[in-house]
């Protein structure tokens, strides 16, 4: 007797532990003292794939949604509402707290194949169970922190709650949102509240793979007017209802597509083993509309998916190419409210213009910088009088100077208006030539009338 017994529910559990372990464990693997994901406000950096940008370099989050979109939108037109069973967290606490904690730890749930029957009167258990679900919750909301707040300074923080009252509010009133949601919601979250199922089905085709119930083998259970047979004539469906016991989005998936389903394929499980007494395959599949008419295989590569997969390695290879130049220095540079100052040196005026420079060292090392400044088609006409000499900044440190440039010698000759020159700064780490980036400001020379009322 060949062996028609589908598995999906076991593949299930087992991406989960592997998404579960990798969840837990990346926000604790650092390369060069970079996270592989970290938006930290209080650093004010960006860590992405163990490369850390600073909140000037932000530029790359669009890029990064647009990609987790992109990706979601392919994978929704292939695979149906394979991310809804598959990799939801939403799913995976429920598959925790309903298969795990209810039924195999308190037995709350006699059968884990009937998630339809409910046990009012335990009371006492059922509370036991969300109690345990909260310690989980608090387990799921810290992993999340992490992400912003680095694990080593995360348990830093909570132990000294008094100094950090807003991350303690966060983790533990978070925790208590999702434990009223995965304990109380439940699967109704995912049917009316997740924005997910709303948009699904536009990006669907008659090529995109759905839990679908085959009537041509199984009969057709509901007719125009959905009227329910138990038992169709002439239908290898034997009206057992497994599939709608085992369905934890309470539907009967023998009525068609509908937007409850997630494609966890529980039901698919529960008929291959009925099926599987009558050396028959499961009545119900993961294939794709077109498929189930033609009886041909599920044409995986069509113009939406190619369509998006070119969309998506545009995207990527934009997101790498600007990733890789990163700057190992920023400069921001500010001029003072004040166009310029003049004062008296001896017989000479001299004219300065004030700055504010903003440095931040974005590489892992400790560097010495400097700059030079450089008036457009002006050789040797102005001078840095302040800072006057180079200064160190440690790795990730950021430092404000004020930067006073002063003109050494005459620039203009106009009587009506102040000239402006740009002003092109080259500002650079001393010990590193390859640590090099290039500013433009402007240096505003006054006009020939103030020299004279200053005199």
């Amino acid at each position: 007797m060949q062996n028609f017994i589908t598995n999906y529910t076991k593949k299930r559990y087992v991406l989960y532990g592997i998404i579960s372990i990798i969840a837990l464990s990346l926000p604790f693997i650092k390369i060069n003292g970079n996270h592989f994901f970290l938006l930290s406000f209080i650093h004010s950096k960006l860590d992405l794939i163990f490369v850390s940008f600073s909140t000037q370099e932000f530029y790359l989050m669009p890029f990064v949604l647009i990609l987790l979109f992109l990706f979601i939108f392919f994978i929704t037109t292939l695979g149906g509402r394979i991310w809804c069973a598959w990799s939801c967290p939403q799913t995976i606490f429920r598959v925790i707290y309903r298969d795990l904690i209810q039924t195999k730890i308190l037995r709350i749930r006699k059968n884990i194949n009937n998630k339809q029957k409910e046990y009012p009167s335990q009371y006492f258990k059922k509370t036991i169970a969300v109690v345990l679900f909260y310690l989980v919750s608090l387990i799921a909301i810290s992993n999340l922190l992490w992400y912003f707040v680095p694990p080593e300074e995360y348990f830093e923080y909570i132990q000294n709650p008094d100094e950090h009252l807003l991350l303690i509010g966060i983790l533990f009133f978070a925790s208590l949102l999702f434990t009223l949601d995965v304990t109380y919601l439940a699967e109704k979250f995912c049917v009316y509240v997740c924005p997910y199922a709303r948009i699904q089905s536009v990006m669907f085709d008659r090529d995109t793979m759905q839990v679908i119930y085959n009537e041509k083998r199984g009969g057709v259970i509901f007719d125009g007017k959905f009227k329910l047979h138990k038992k169709p004539p002439q239908g290898e469906c034997i009206g057992c209802e497994a599939c709608v016991s085992v369905c934890p989005t309470h539907i009967d998936i023998r009525a068609g597509m509908q937007l409850e389903c997630i494609n966890c394929l529980e039901c698919a499980d529960a008929c291959s083993k009925i099926q599987n007494k009558f050396n028959r395959p499961s009545l119900i599949n993961w294939t794709s509309i077109k498929s189930i008419e033609t009886n041909k295989k599920i044409k995986y590569f069509r113009f939406r998916t190619i369509g998006y997969l070119v969309v998506i390695t545009i995207v990527l290879t934009a997101l790498f190419v600007m990733g890789s130049k990163k700057e190992h220095m920023l400069l921001n540079i500010n001029r003072s409210s004040e166009l310029y100052q003049i004062s008296h040196v001896g017989d000479n005026i001299e004219v300065s213009n004030a700055y504010t420079f903003l440095f931040q060292n974005t590489d892992t090392k400790d560097h010495e910088y400097y700059f030079e400044a450089k008036l457009k088609d002006i050789d040797n006409g102005i001078e840095i009088t302040r800072p006057n000499k180079p200064f160190k900044l440690e790795a990730g440190e950021q430092s404000k100077k004020i930067v006073i440039i002063k003109a050494i010698k005459k620039l203009a000759n106009d009587n009506q208006q102040d000239i402006i020159f740009p002003l092109y700064i080259k500002a650079y780490a001393k010990d590193d030539d390859k640590i090099v980036i290039f500013r433009e400001t402007i240096f505003v020379y006054p006009k020939i009338s103030i020299f004279k009322e200053v005199k």
